[in-house]
């Protein structure tokens, strides 16, 4: 059976997949994202930045396999077993307001600026991702894209503005909302995959799957489900 290996600490990508039925062994990438996203050359569009961000978090995950292959097999032992067959998935999203990207805000201060720009307003939601096909630890095939689903925000009060950013949970996601949690009470509707928006697109991840020649089904936890 091929194992999902899922590049993110992130809770909500878990969740999806575990709701969709896969169970996937989670490594959480080192990747410096604003390192990878300055070295990208002048002029790249969101989408493709998107991409190889997501990119290079699955390399990153890949070559620490491909790493601990080798130490084990000078040490006359084999990678466990989930990596002997093995898919590598990794995601990034940002939001695009007004042609520029934002990614986590981290303060509250970043956090209130961006609500004010985009409350009351559309934006697209840009999830990049990254499909590695591995065996014995090494890339055998690669898949990428990026999904895009419009965001129509509500125009919170100012004490409901304060009350959700007061909880946190604004300042460590892609452009300072949810749609699974809190900030889903501050949007009026999405144009696009809901999957996505929380961070990880089921129907891209899908046709990337097949392109490394592993279907989704295949990676169900419980064949039933």
């Amino acid at each position: 059976m091929t194992t999902f290996v899922l590049a993110s600490q992130s809770p909500a990508r878990l969740g999806v997949l575990r709701n969709a039925g896969v169970e996937p062994v989670v490594r959480v990438s080192n990747v410096d994202e604003d390192a990878v996203a300055a070295a990208l050359p002048a002029g790249t569009t969101p989408e493709n930045v998107v991409i190889e961000l997501a990119r290079a978090k699955a390399r990153d995950i890949a070559v620490a396999i491909a790493d601990q292959g080798r130490a084990l097999a000078e040490a006359g032992r084999a990678l466990p077993g989930e990596f002997t067959d093995s898919v590598v998935v990794g995601c990034d999203s940002m939001l695009l307001v007004g042609g520029q990207l934002q990614g986590k805000p981290l303060t509250p201060e970043v956090a209130r600026a961006r609500w004010a720009e985009m409350a009351g307003r559309s934006a697209d939601l840009l999830t990049g991702h990254s499909v590695l096909r591995l065996r014995d630890g090494e890339i055998l095939s690669e898949a990428a894209d990026c999904s895009t689903t419009t965001v129509h925000f509500a125009k919170p009060e100012p004490e409901e503005l304060d009350a959700y950013i007061a909880t946190g949970e604004p300042l460590q996601v892609a452009g300072s909302f949810t749609l699974d949690g809190m900030g889903g009470w501050f949007v009026e509707r999405i144009e696009g995959d809901p999957s996505s928006v929380i961070g990880i697109g089921l129907p891209l991840v899908r046709r990337l799957l097949a392109q490394v020649g592993v279907g989704a089904t295949q990676l169900w936890s419980d064949p039933a489900h």
